[in-house]
Order: structure tokens, then sequence, then C-alpha cells
């Protein structure tokens, strides 16, 4: 299973209905708006990288409202 945060802009005022909309999206963990430089900050998991893509792009980046995403995977390093 591969995790990340998804970074998301959005137009002025779109926050609140992006992060609602976003978060009814399978694969989906969570969605919260956030102030600073992004405006929603998504938690998202699928079973590789090639499925957490297509999310991002078929589905995340798909919402109204949105005017740029930044993907951060999630790592484990080991101690």
């Amino acid at each position: 299973m591969v995790q990340a945060y998804i970074l998301v802009q959005t137009e002025v005022g779109k926050a609140a209905a992006v992060a609602a909309e976003i978060s009814g999206i399978t694969g989906v963990l969570s969605a919260e708006d956030v102030t600073g430089p992004y405006d929603v900050i998504v938690r998202a998991q699928a079973n590789d990288v090639d499925l957490l893509g297509q999310l991002v792009v078929a589905q995340v980046q798909g919402v109204a409202g949105i005017t740029r995403t930044l993907t951060c995977p999630v790592v484990h390093l080991a101690s």
C-alpha cells in the first residue's frame, strides 16, 4: 500500500467545497482545509504508485476549483 499527502491550491473561497468533494473520493483518507500556501491537504492511499497517480490525475485534479496540486509520497526510512 502506498500513501501520499496531496497539497492543493484552490481558487479563492473554494477550499471548503474542494475539501468536501475530495473527501468522498475512494482512496482518500482525509481532506482538511488549512492556512498557508496551500488551501487543502489530502491524505490518500492506493495499492501501488501507478494507481496513486491515477487517483491524483483522474479524480483529485478533476475537482472544480483546484488550481494546482503537489503530491508527496510517504516514505518509511529505516532508523
